[in-house]
């Protein structure tokens, strides 16, 4: 199963957002089976119940190739906050929430606002995806990822990007979170080769998963950057593993 971990959809029509028929013509175009799909921003804060509802839409059109993500944002007030984290992962199906302390300004760790979700995340048991890229350093820095994975060991998390989405990246603080903390998983989308390179190396294929950021970035071009040196650097197995398998064991998909 070839799987990318990180896409985006959106129905507002805005430039350069994609539908969700947009995103499965990228997967096809790429060899993928699945997509973990979450909104696309940027977006209008009040928009975000109707963007939950179409990634819900979405998945229930093609639920063989989305697997749909929540987006919480705690600006938009903490107890709409948590219902909407109850609706995805009670009501709807999904298999996690994402956390974007960049695009929605605020501390990941912060004791007030975002600790409450997390909290309410892992009553559900689902997966908290966190973006954490040098865009904005402070509020999404591994440090405080690897800080929630240790107060909360039995919580999945995806680790975005691995500290990259920018020209420059914290890929090592990434890494060193992941290897201290076993419910973490990298997803190497917006990072550079030789970053994720180091990563496999160190952890191994079971803990770091190909991700696109499509639309943001190509699905097939990545997909070639990836079975390219995978190919070069890495015995038989891995590229099963990081392509696919990774996200399929952890998620516990058929």
């Amino acid at each position: 199963m070839r799987i990318d971990a990180d896409t985006h959809i959106s129905c507002l029509g805005e430039a350069n957002n994609i539908t969700a028929e947009e995103l499965i013509s990228m997967l096809d175009a790429a060899g993928l089976d699945k997509a973990i799909t979450w909104l696309q921003p940027p977006y209008v804060r009040s928009e975000l119940p109707r963007l939950i509802d179409y990634i819900h839409e979405s998945y229930m059109k093609y639920p063989d190739r989305i697997i749909p993500f929540g987006w919480a944002d705690p600006h938009l007030g903490m107890s709409e906050s948590k219902d909407i984290i109850r609706r995805c992962l009670s009501e709807y199906g999904f298999k996690g929430v994402k956390l974007n302390g960049a695009q929605n300004e605020y501390y990941i760790d912060d004791e007030k606002i975002s600790i409450p979700l997390i909290e309410e995340i892992a009553k559900y048991n689902g997966i908290v995806a966190f973006h954490s890229g040098a865009d904005v350093c402070d509020y999404t820095h591994p440090y405080r990822i690897a800080k929630i994975a240790r107060r909360f060991p039995e919580l999945r998390i995806f680790l975005i990007h691995m500290g990259g989405a920018s020209f420059t990246a914290f890929s090592d603080a990434a890494i060193e979170a992941a290897a201290e903390c076993p419910n973490i998983t990298l997803i190497g989308s917006a990072i550079r080769s030789k970053p994720l390179i180091k990563a496999i190396r160190m952890l191994g294929p079971e803990r770091i998963a190909y991700g696109s950021d499509a639309p943001f970035e190509i699905p097939y071009i990545e997909v070639a950057r990836y079975e390219a040196f995978l190919s070069r650097e890495f015995p038989e197995g891995y590229k099963d593993l990081i392509m696919g398998n990774t996200i399929k064991n952890v998620l516990g998909l058929e």
